[in-house]
């Protein structure tokens, strides 16, 4: 979905005419309209005030044209998984249960992989598999990396 598709959805869905949508993130109707037709785009910060009045992110905003995942854990994200700051602002690296209001839940990498072996092993995927996969996999998330630093 296009952006302009998007923000015409979210303020329909919200049951806004154009004015009020523009009185609320400090824009004219003109504006609002140029981003419906495709004409413009949001600029940076009218995007956080649309994410943060909308409460979708902004990647989801401008059509999700990145695939995100958490940088902690691996996760998918969508706007329902990534956490969000003490602001209420989100935070498109990670996800809710990684990071929560400013705070990172774990502090280690062996606390973290000894959760998800727990959690995500099964009889199709035994604990030493997915103990060998997410000793692989997690060290390459940005997280990890500057934590070794």
């Amino acid at each position: 979905m296009e952006t302009k598709d998007v923000i015409f959805e979210l303020r329909t869905k919200n049951g806004l005419s154009q004015d009020e949508l523009a009185e609320k993130v400090f824009v004219t109707r003109q504006a609002v309209s140029r981003w419906e037709t495709g004409e413009t785009v949001p600029n940076t910060e009218t995007l956080k005030l649309l994410s943060k009045f909308f409460d979708v992110s902004i990647n989801t905003l401008l059509g999700s044209p990145r695939k995100l995942i958490c940088q902690c854990c691996g996760m998918p994200l969508d706007d329902s998984s990534i956490s969000k700051e003490q602001d209420g602002a989100f935070n498109e690296e990670y996800c809710k249960w990684c990071y929560t209001e400013g705070k990172f839940t774990y502090t280690s990498l062996e606390e973290l992989t000894d959760f998800l072996v727990e959690h995500m092993s099964s009889e199709n995927w035994p604990p030493e598999q997915a103990r060998a996969f997410f000793e692989s996999q997690l060290p390459n998330l940005s997280y990890w990396k500057q934590q070794k630093k």
